[in-house]
């Protein structure tokens, strides 16, 4: 069973699923999703270890703060989370918005960091990305950015614009009902749609943390890579350069929301890497 609690950490209250036995393994989501995202591979995963997914600040069910949603702070909740449940170590997950504060976990508290997974996201501005990036970035990471402007222009239309999320680099399907259900209740009006967008304001300060981080140190945990669609394998060829120990997979005719579009190619990989 699935049990849902408010965890306070870092002057935030994060929404976190928890269930299972064992070693932990914490997974962060991205944008516009909720911890309902990992539902497909949480069974199998709970059958061996501790999950922990929970909602970062600003999305689904967590508070909503009126800044303060760079990657350092992410991190720093993530670590509270840890605290607060007295889990010394885990292997740690992230995708999306959910990877860059999954990398920071990994190379600023490598004590607290087993294994690393990192999907379908670019890390801060490091080098690697370039051919991804060769036509620009993603047109929504600007509409984003820009304060009182998306949330102010998308009420009333928050379904179709959300869809869009969801059914990237897929023919038109691929999601639970579910969780598109999850989803479109928790980023329907304003503010939900704003605090969401906090994070797209933060990625300056956030890519000048990760800069400065990287600068300090290599990342010496054990690190996977998994791309689809519309990443590729940009994530693992911008860890390449930082890592001591990283490998990398692209998984064919998969969506970008990998836990809901490909699930038991996931379930795989991360079995293989995990152990």
């Amino acid at each position: 069973m699935i049990e849902v609690r408010k965890i306070p950490t870092n002057g935030v209250e994060l929404n976190v699923a928890v269930t299972g036995a064992g070693p932990a393994i914490v997974l962060l989501h991205g944008f516009p999703h909720t911890w309902q995202l990992w539902e497909p591979v949480i069974p199998a995963l709970a059958e061996r270890h501790t999950v922990v997914a929970p909602d970062l600040r600003g999305l689904g069910a967590s508070s909503r703060p009126e800044s303060r949603c760079s990657v350092a702070e992410v991190t720093a909740d993530v670590v509270g989370v840890l605290d607060e449940l007295g889990i010394g170590r885990a292997d740690v997950v992230g995708i999306d918005l959910g990877t860059p504060p999954a990398f920071l976990l990994g190379l600023e508290h490598p004590d607290r960091v087993r294994r690393l997974v990192l999907m379908e996201a670019l890390v801060g501005t490091l080098p690697g990305a370039e051919d991804f990036l060769r036509g620009g970035p993603p047109w929504w990471f600007g509409f984003h950015a820009v304060p009182g402007l998306a949330e102010t222009v998308l009420p009333g239309h928050e379904r179709e614009y959300l869809d869009f999320f969801l059914l990237l680099g897929t023919s038109g399907d691929g999601v639970t009902p579910r969780f598109r259900e999850a989803v479109h209740e928790a980023y329907l009006g304003q503010d939900a749609l704003r605090s969401a967008f906090e994070h797209y304001r933060a990625l300056p300060e956030s890519g000048r943390q990760i800069a400065e981080a990287v600068a300090r140190r290599r990342l010496a945990v054990p690190t996977l890579a998994v791309g689809a669609a519309p990443v590729g394998d940009a994530t693992f060829r911008q860890l390449k350069a930082v890592a001591d120990d990283v490998r990398g997979v692209v998984l064919p005719g998969c969506g970008h929301i990998i836990p809901q579009h490909r699930p038991d190619a996931l379930l795989a990989e991360l079995t293989a890497f995990l152990g």
